[in-house]
């Protein structure tokens, strides 16, 4: 199995990356990345872009040096009642819209009763694609009450691959997300979160996992053009 896009990125926008737009754009095409999503934070996260920068987006053409780019944001939610760093009018102005709970930015108690009912919120959530790097043990949550639920919404469950490199702590968790997400049929997307263009598109450990446990390549909507194009026609995003 391997990955034709990468739809978890972050550009200097988000100031803890280090590459622009057009040098991801351009590494892309380098790799024969078939397409990447510019998923910059949500402006509660420290250093992040001021809400502009997401409605102005569409200057960004949506294929530009042979990539298809989709717009996107990586969005904060803020609390257990479904609460995100980012309004319906930027969510909706976007191609894609990641939800993910960080450290600095959840203001609740943390417990899996919270990140739970945070996580169902997103399944509710017309606007949010896909919640990322869910296998932080400091975030656990009820797997399977979650999953089997994104399974019914069509929502997307994040295999992060940065989690499996490089957080020993996420490996049971990732393995158990999607043990489960396999038994439910829920869709997953393999990405890098890439902060600099050398992690761009390189999901080694990722589908390495996902291999071990003969993880079926349809549920992955990024493992060949034909189904990430189905999933972006069934939730009307442009391809072009």
């Amino acid at each position: 199995m391997k990955i034709v896009a990468d739809l978890h990125t972050h550009t200097i926008a988000s100031v803890h990356a280090y590459n622009t737009a057009l040098e991801m754009i351009n590494h892309a095409q380098q790799i024969n990345l078939y397409a990447f999503a510019i998923t910059d934070h949500g402006e509660s996260m420290h250093g992040s872009p001021h809400p502009y920068y997401f409605m102005n987006l569409h200057a960004i053409p949506r294929v530009f040096g042979g990539v298809r780019v989709l717009k996107g944001i990586e969005a904060n939610i803020t609390d257990a009642q479904g609460g995100l760093d980012a309004d319906e009018q930027v969510l909706s102005n976007l191609d894609f819209c990641i939800a993910s709970l960080h450290m600095p930015t959840f203001h609740d108690e943390v417990n899996v009763e919270t990140c739970t009912e945070a996580y169902m919120k997103m399944a509710e959530n017309p606007h949010i694609n896909m919640i990322a790097h869910s296998g932080s043990p400091y975030f656990r949550y009820d797997y399977e009450k979650v999953i089997k639920e994104f399974a019914h919404k069509g929502k997307l469950i994040e295999i992060n691959n940065a989690s499996i490199k490089h957080k020993p702590s996420f490996v049971p968790n990732c393995i158990e997300i999607a043990k489960l997400c396999r038994k439910y049929s829920c869709r997953v997307s393999v990405d890098t979160d890439a902060h600099f263009i050398t992690q761009l598109g390189r999901a080694d450990e990722a589908l390495k996992m996902l291999s071990e446990i003969d993880f079926p390549e349809e549920l992955v909507i990024n493992s060949s053009v034909e189904n990430l194009n189905k999933y972006l026609t069934e939730m009307n995003i442009p391809l072009e």
